[in-house]
């Protein structure tokens, strides 16, 4: 996500963070409301600077997002881009995570590779349909988890995988601009 942060903060500030247990070096996450917590303290820092916020995240970090923008004290969150949402787990009956989709009320950008086995579009389009929430997708056709396409089908199609993240940027920078015509923020 660092990359990305990167990438974001042509659209606008951007407050990048690493969760407890990256910090300390685990690999096992910790629990939700954790998560949830951290997350809501680096929002709340990014508020103090800023009266609207859009969330980004990658991976779990959208996933948090998700659920940080349906507590209390999350009114000024406009909106959400989550780029490789994990709609389901890894484990082998993979228990699809669409609660917190359907329960949210912000707008949702999914920026969702072909290839990414965490999110499965013809699953995503099914909780897209039951959402509430606005939604929308930009595919990266041959995109992994991470997004990225792999060298053969880049070349095919005589791209780069710059190519494909200015696409990416784009579809995000339009999804901002049509919720704030003040600029996006991301915690």
């Amino acid at each position: 996500m660092v990359a990305w942060a990167k990438r974001l903060a042509t659209l606008g500030p951007v407050r990048a963070f690493d969760y407890d247990y990256q910090r300390e070096g685990r690999k096992r996450p910790d629990p939700l409301a954790r998560l949830v917590e951290r997350h809501g303290h680096e929002l709340a820092v990014e508020l103090g600077a800023h009266d609207r916020v859009i969330l980004a995240g990658k991976s779990m970090g959208s996933r948090v997002g998700c659920h940080l923008a349906l507590e209390p004290g999350a009114e000024r969150v406009l909106g959400l881009v989550c780029f490789g949402y994990p709609l389901v787990g890894a484990s082998t009956n993979k228990p699809v995570r669409d609660a917190v989709l359907l329960a949210s009320h912000k707008p949702i950008l999914f920026v969702q590779g072909t290839r990414d086995p965490l999110c499965p579009l013809d699953r995503l389009a099914e909780v897209r349909a039951r959402m509430t929430a606005s939604s929308e997708l930009f595919v990266v056709a041959g995109g992994d988890h991470s997004l990225r396409v792999g060298k053969r089908e880049l070349a095919a199609r005589g791209q780069t995988q710059d190519d494909v993240d200015v696409a990416i940027l784009a579809a995000v920078a339009t999804f901002c601009a049509g919720l704030s015509s003040s600029g996006p923020s991301g915690a």
